[in-house]
């Protein structure tokens, strides 16, 4: 869940006031450590959320998966893995789920 910018501004403009950190975390239901980076990115300027994150997809696709290690049969995990953009743990647990493995 993303905080408001709005609810930001004000649990870091409270802190400023002279609050402690543990007023300030029982007030607005943060962690310290949430407050040190709200205070950090309100004094670069910006305190919107980063959200939505984007991500890879996560999933092979189980027959391109396939048909490359058919044609590349002694293929190891690392080039498969940049073959696809992803980690040769993800082609690992990939090729376990298609029982290849």
């Amino acid at each position: 869940m993303a905080y408001s910018e709005d609810y930001r501004k004000r649990a870091v403009e409270y802190y400023k006031e002279g609050n402690h950190q543990a007023v300030v975390k029982e007030v607005f239901k943060i962690h310290p450590s949430t407050l040190r980076d709200w205070e950090t990115r309100y004094e670069s300027g910006s305190l919107k959320p980063n959200y939505p994150k984007t991500r890879k997809p996560r999933k092979l696709p189980s027959d391109e998966l396939k048909a490359y290690i058919a044609a590349n049969p002694d293929a190891f995990l690392s080039e498969i893995g940049e073959h696809y953009g992803c980690s040769a743990e993800a082609v690992r647990k990939a090729l376990i789920k298609l029982e290849i493995a």
